[in-house]
């Protein structure tokens, strides 16, 4: 009974101790070390600050100064804006997982490396606005999973894949000499249908072609051409997406034969394609053959036992007249000379009338007959 007594009247002391507690690990550690004309970060500073301000300088972001950021795992928002960095190398911010605001606007930044922002997982500002930067590789912010603004304001970009970014809320481009030929439309496209807000969209307007600089990218109309070539890039995207599937298919069923698939089993439709595609394939090789090979043509013309053609008749017609009428009008014409005609007439009959002789008939009769 004491004990529960005792516990009682110490609750609110321990809940007061718990608060303070959870406020100091919140507390904000603000270092302002703006126009203070530093060529490095410096190394004397509060290693649990949480915010830090390094604008107006001469920082160039070099390693020395990335080794020295790596103690300030604890910052929260970083300002970096009008110094001297021109490129972003690979794992610059890599320790600095609790950063939520990084600012780099107004530097000469024109090139940024493939992981130059690989750590920060937190990041939910991005600012890169009025660098020198021409174009941006998509797949460098996927580490950014939580990024909500993204600020590329005031640079030299002309074209813009889509992001990979699915927390977005806000993308500011204005600023930007856009081509808005058939290469933006994909992102267009992603302006449209995605809930991600265009901010300024009224003056994010296009550079080239000059037909369209009074359209702003969002609203600016596109050919017939630019839809078909975005439903074959679709279809070029799901192309990669199911052999990237059947890859890791078919290296998980060789590392483990027994252990089910992880992916979901193909549809029947792509085994009804694969048939109908093979036996096109077939009754072409078939056709193909059958003209290249007309082996069976020349077996039929061999065959020698056949009618008598009409025009190997008309030869013979031709050669001897069998009617009378069409003998030439002689008047002096003896006994002799109409014999020798009669035999020239019916000399033919004994040679091959075109009928297939019939080896049955009882030649003892035929000669009888005569």
């Amino acid at each position: 009974m004491k004990f529960t007594c005792i516990t009682v009247l110490f609750w609110p002391f321990s809940m007061l101790l718990l608060s303070d507690k959870s406020q100091t690990s919140k507390i904000e550690v603000k270092c302002n070390f703006t126009e203070k004309d530093y060529s490095l970060i410096p190394v004397g500073i509060n290693n649990n600050v949480t915010i830090l301000d390094l604008s107006y300088n001469k920082i160039t972001l070099n390693v020395t100064d990335t080794r020295v950021l790596q103690k300030y795992f604890l910052l929260t928002e970083l300002y970096l804006i009008q110094n001297n960095i021109t490129i972003l190398h690979n794992s610059s911010f890599s320790n600095l997982s609790n950063l939520e605001i990084l600012n780099i606007c107004k530097n000469s930044i024109y090139v940024i490396q493939q992981n130059a922002f690989v750590g920060l997982n937190k990041l939910k500002q991005l600012h890169l606005c009025q660098n020198k930067i021409l174009q941006l590789n998509p797949d460098m912010f996927m580490p950014l999973n939580n990024l909500k603004l993204l600020n590329l304001q005031g640079n030299l970009i002309s074209y813009f894949d889509v992001p990979q970014l699915f927390h977005l809320e806000l993308i500011i481009l204005y600023g930007n000499p856009w081509n808005c030929t058939c290469s933006l439309f994909n992102l267009q496209n992603w302006l449209k249908t995605s809930n991600v807000i265009l901010e300024n969209e009224n003056i994010t307007m296009c550079s080239y072609p000059h037909s369209l600089m009074c359209y702003n990218i969002k609203t600016v109309p596109y050919m017939a051409e630019c839809y078909s070539k975005f439903a074959s890039s679709i279809t070029e995207d799901l192309y990669v997406h199911f052999q990237s599937i059947s890859n890791s298919t078919f290296n998980s069923s060789l590392n483990n034969f027994t252990r089910n698939s992880e992916h979901e089993p193909l549809g029947k439709s792509w085994v009804f394609l694969v048939g109908v595609v093979v036996t096109a394939l077939m009754t072409s090789l078939l056709i193909l053959t059958a003209i290249k090979c007309p082996i069976w043509y020349n077996f039929l013309l061999s065959y020698n036992h056949r009618r008598l053609e009409e025009h190997e008749a008309e030869t013979y017609e031709d050669g001897f007249p069998g009617n009378s009428n069409s003998l030439p009008q002689i008047g002096d014409i003896n006994s002799e000379d109409t014999t020798v005609i009669f035999e020239q007439l019916h000399s033919f009959v004994a040679e091959d009338d075109g009928f297939i002789e019939d080896k049955y008939i009882d030649t003892h009769e035929l000669c009888e007959e005569n």
